[in-house]
Order: C-alpha cells, then structure tokens, then sequence
C-alpha cells in the first residue's frame, strides 16, 4: 500500500511534461535519478524551481521526488515549478493565495508558433523582390 503522506501532482510547460511526489522529509532531490543541481546546472532555474517553497517557507521540509520528459530545460524546469506549487496547495490549502499571487499556479500557455505552407518560419517571410 502506499505511503498516505506522499503528494502527487503534475505540471506542464511547453512540451514538458514533470510529475512529482512531494514527502515530508530533509529537502532531498530526486529530478529523473540525479539531484536538482546535477539535472539542472543553472542556478537560475535552480532558484525558479524552489520559488514556491521559498515563498511558503516550506524549503527543506519535503522530499521532491520527479519524472520530467520532453521538452528542453527551460520547459521542463517551468513544468517542476508548477507541479511544486500545486503538490504544496494539495498538502496545505492556506498556500493557494501566496502562490497564486506570485502567479505560480498558473499554467503558462506560451508554446513555439506553428510554421505556416509558403513561408520559411512562422512568421518570416522570403525576401521580396520587386524585378
């Protein structure tokens, strides 16, 4: 049977896609079998993806546990965010409002433009040419 404490959500960006389980525990890392710092090298999306903890100050107190697939780093780094955010108000509902209002669960839509027949990008066009 499984362990009733564990929290599971899922968060999508782009085409990321992460899910996690959220355990009380010493603030360990688990993002696909390596630590955060290890999957993630950049400190900027390092500090991204605790901003839901550091804003319930709840940093350290859960184990993160993650699968992330698709999408490159920037995608799947907003998708780790938003599952965060979203495990944190399932375990506590006070945290709803300082999350929602830092905008940290909402689903960000912005997705890569499809190219369109006669064009070479989406929205490049060839070089006109009067003669």
């Amino acid at each position: 049977m499984p362990d009733t404490t564990t929290v599971h959500a899922i968060g999508r960006r782009k085409e990321a896609v992460c899910r996690v389980y959220l355990r009380p525990g010493s603030g360990k890392w688990d993002v696909n079998g390596r630590t955060l710092g290890d999957y993630f090298p950049r400190p900027t999306l390092v500090s991204a993806i605790q901003q839901p903890f550091t804003a319930t100050d709840t940093l350290g107190r859960f184990d993160v546990k993650a699968n992330c697939e698709g999408g490159g780093q920037n995608g799947q780094a907003g998708a780790l965010r938003l599952a965060v955010a979203r495990a944190l108000v399932k375990l506590d509902e006070d945290h709803r409002r300082k999350l929602r209002d830092l905008g940290l669960l909402t689903r960000d839509a912005r997705a890569v433009e499809r190219k369109k027949p006669g064009r070479p990008k989406a929205r490049k066009r060839f070089q006109f040419s009067k003669r």
